[in-house]
């Protein structure tokens, strides 16, 4: 899934040239002895989920939620040493990075595995990294806090379409705020859906954090599923003479959103050790 979620620009792409022998995880023949729940959740999805992207039923999303609330940091291999760490360097050691060194650390995701009905993954953030407002289309997404806290806002596109222009004619889209809060593990999992529950949203680590993602199907651009950044803007930035109305008081839940290329996305891949799946 890296490749396809890291195509924003060509400076995103030279950073996952420079690929460190980096990993945050225990050794595989320790995590092998010590858990299961991997395995468990990897032949859930399979159950679950199909290429087509046929939405699961409530009660499969229910019981695949109740797995996913019981997952820990130890049972995907993350060291407990990351979970004390409160500024997201302790991968590297305070000796080794200056103080400004150590908050550009880049975000680093972990490939567990995919397949064409879905992807699991995880994210591990350094405090105030941020993964900018994307969309998911035509999929649904499960998001699990393992440790730390995020701060989720997200959106839901207002429908049908309504569209605006903003500076220098650039088009904009109104979308609904469906989701603006912190979450600190251990919480719940939370879904997002192809039309509701916050299908584009934005991350930015609060502390350091890791967040296990289950997502399904993947992205794939020739399907129709590719990943697009976006900038938002309030909705009083160009709301003259759209002729859309937004009852009084209310303009704060929607927002203006406009296809941007990021140039704050800084992620690399790392190794996972974690569980190994048996396919």
């Amino acid at each position: 899934m890296f490749p396809k979620f890291q195509k924003a620009s060509d400076k995103l792409r030279m950073l996952l040239q420079n690929r460190a022998n980096f990993s945050a995880f225990r050794s595989p023949t320790s995590m092998a002895r010590k858990s299961s729940k991997v395995q468990a959740l990897y032949e859930l999805c399979q159950n679950m989920f199909t290429p087509s992207g046929s939405p699961p039923s409530s009660a499969a999303i229910n019981k695949l939620c109740s797995v996913l609330d019981t997952m820990s940091p130890t049972d995907v291999g993350l060291k407990e040493e990351n979970l004390d760490d409160d500024r997201g360097h302790g991968f590297f050691g305070l000796e080794q990075l200056n103080r400004v060194a150590r908050w550009a650390q880049p975000i680093t995701y972990f490939d567990i595995y995919e397949c064409d009905s879905f992807t699991m993954c995880i994210f591990c953030f350094p405090t105030s990294s941020v993964i900018p407002l994307h969309d998911h289309p035509g999929m649904t997404v499960f998001s699990k806090v393992l440790y730390g806290s995020l701060h989720v806002r997200a959106y839901d596109w207002v429908e049908p379409a309504q569209e605006s222009k903003g500076p220098n004619y650039f088009p904009v889209r109104l979308a609904k705020l469906a989701v603006d809060k912190v979450l600190t593990a251990p919480c719940g999992t939370s879904v997002l859906y192809p039309r509701n529950g916050g299908n584009l949203h934005y991350f930015t680590a609060v502390t350091p954090c890791a967040v296990l993602d289950i997502l399904t199907p993947p992205y794939r651009e020739d399907a129709g599923r590719k990943c697009t950044y976006y900038r938002d803007y309030p909705y009083t930035a160009f709301a003259t003479g759209n002729g859309i109305k937004i009852e009084d008081g209310k303009e704060e839940e929607y927002a203006w959103l406009a296809e941007t290329v990021p140039d704050n996305l800084y992620m690399r891949p790392g190794n996972y050790t974690g569980p190994t799946i048996q396919v």
